[in-house]
């Protein structure tokens, strides 16, 4: 990949640009810093766009550096929180990043990634370091963070733990000399603070890569907290079909961001898209077998989209519909609960009463319905969830 595009596409920002290109085209080696606070156990795609980028530039020779919060996982980041987080035992932690670990190398290479943890260097943490740390910044400072503003505005509470999470972000990056760190859009206050404590001690600043944040499967920017995220360890045919229920509007950013698809086919796919010269969802099968592939295998792409074929385009039932066994007549709301189709009685009536639940292909009207052992009849909830009953 050439430079220009290397810091372009799928990029949002880069601080200082001039002087990280000045960088790439002397040849030096750069020490790539992306670090995570395995808050939850799972990636998503919206993790994938920064790891993709990590991994163009490895195959330029970069190093990179992985940075585990194990201690700042603990505070949980604050950017874009309307509430202080609850906080993680350090066994949770441990436990997640353990899963982090696994699904990180399905995108970067591991012989060329140095793994730190930050209980290296807070693991001896004292009253003393964290005086002199707290001492580098100003509530000015802090305060220019959008998340605290916000939140100091209107009176909601912000703890001096959580203040102190930039600069602990900001250290990792004086801890392992980082020259580059890569983020999302949502991290550039944390990101500038590893550069701010770097120019204190004496050292070069590092540069700061942004890449976008990307919509989730409601619209809204894709995040655990949210719920609304695609998990790159989501089954093949899952995957699949979350990609193709998303809006349109999605098809140019997750192209740009995920896709294997050259820079020129890029342009021609936005052109399409802009003059309405192809149908969105041919373009959306595309980037769904691209990705399943990536994160699977082709024949999982392929099997995925012959199963989405099957049930959407030609509206015929799966193949591999789950059993279910029942003994004696059930009614409908309670099977709904028992075989895992809905998580509630509650949630159960509400399908039924929005026309969310079939039997046998047939809309059920009444909750209650009551069916049959032995009946070889198919439940449906939804558009993807299906049992049959035995």
């Amino acid at each position: 990949m050439e430079i220009a595009e290397l810091l372009t596409r799928g990029v949002a920002e880069v601080l200082v640009e001039a002087e990280l290109r000045a960088r790439l085209q002397r040849g030096d080696k750069l020490r790539l810093k992306q670090g995570f606070d395995p808050s939850r156990p799972q990636m998503h795609l919206g993790n994938a766009v920064g790891l993709r980028k990590l991994r163009a530039f490895q195959e330029l020779g970069h190093q990179v550096v992985l940075i585990v919060g194990d201690w700042t996982a603990q505070i949980g980041d604050p950017s874009g929180r309307d509430e202080t987080r609850p906080r993680l035992t350090a066994e949770m932690v441990q436990a997640n990043a353990r899963t982090y670990m696994e699904q990180f190398f399905q995108v970067v290479d591991r012989a060329q990634t140095e793994v730190r943890w930050q209980s290296e260097w807070y693991g001896s943490f004292n009253f003393e370091f964290a005086l002199n740390l707290a001492g580098r910044f100003t509530l000015a400072q802090m305060l220019a963070h959008e998340t605290f503003r916000k939140r100091y505005d209107s009176g909601a509470a912000i703890t001096i733990l959580e203040l102190m999470y930039p600069m602990l972000q900001g250290y990792d990056s004086v801890a392992v000399q980082a020259d580059v760190e890569f983020g999302g859009t949502d991290q550039k206050f944390n990101n500038l603070a590893g550069r701010e404590l770097q120019a204190q001690m004496g050292m070069q600043p590092q540069h700061v890569l942004l890449v976008p944040l990307i919509p989730g499967t409601d619209g809204r920017k894709m995040g655990k907290s949210f719920d609304n995220t695609i998990d790159i360890t989501m089954p093949p045919t899952e995957m699949y079909g979350k990609l193709m229920s998303m809006s349109d509007d999605v098809l140019p950013i997750y192209f740009e961001v995920l896709s294997t698809v050259t820079t020129s086919e890029l342009l021609i796919i936005k052109e399409q898209l802009t003059e309405k010269r192809v149908n969105p969802r041919d373009l959306k099968m595309r980037l769904a077998r691209d990705l399943v592939t990536q994160f699977h295998s082709p024949a999982d792409a392929t099997a995925a989209e012959e199963a989405f074929v099957q049930q959407f385009v030609r509206r015929e039932l799966p193949t591999d519909i789950p059993l279910y066994p029942i003994e004696q007549p059930t009614n409908i709301v309670d099977l709904l609960v028992a075989s895992g189709l809905t998580q509630s009685k509650g949630e159960a009536r509400r399908l039924i009463t929005g026309g969310g639940v079939r039997v046998n292909e047939a809309k059920v009207e009444d909750a209650g319905l009551i069916l049959q052992p032995g009946s070889e009849t198919v439940v449906q909830v939804g558009k993807r969830k299906f049992v049959k009953i035995q």
